[in-house]
């Protein structure tokens, strides 16, 4: 009796999105223009246009997301609202660390052989009422 040879799939990758935010410049601008700069864990993947806000992170199917947000300045609150993008390509969804307030997002990627998937991050920024959403898109790439 023979049996096929299992066929080895690529193991499915955690990539971290993190976007790095001038809280200061930003509620000044009311704008992310210029006050964002965007980064991820999959450079050696295919990621490209870190530093930006037009970030393309290169993914596959299953491939598990991140996103988490860092003030630039040490005492300015700044968290992730929202995220929106195609809900066939990705539902993102809000986790809280356990014993704390602070707030992280997470969604598996749905599709393989993405063109791009534009998508847009609402930031909460200080005591402002209104989220603060991302004037370019970053995307996800297949």
């Amino acid at each position: 009796m023979t049996t096929k040879p299992r066929q080895k799939t690529a193991p499915k990758r955690p990539i971290s999105i993190t976007a790095v935010v001038d809280c200061v410049g930003m509620l000044a601008a009311r704008s992310t223009s210029g006050h964002l700069y965007l980064y991820d864990t999959n450079k050696a993947g295919g990621s490209v246009g870190f530093g930006t806000e037009e970030l393309k992170t290169k993914v596959r199917t299953g491939d598990q997301l991140l996103w988490n947000v860092l003030a630039l300045e040490c005492e300015a609150f700044v968290a992730i609202d929202d995220i929106v993008i195609d809900p066939e390509v990705c539902e993102p969804v809000r986790k809280v660390f356990p014993g704390t307030d602070v707030a992280y997002w997470t969604g598996t990627v749905k599709k393989d052989g993405l063109s791009a998937v534009p998508y847009q991050i609402k930031f909460r920024l200080g005591t402002q009422a209104e989220p603060i959403t991302t004037t370019l898109s970053p995307a996800l790439v297949g």
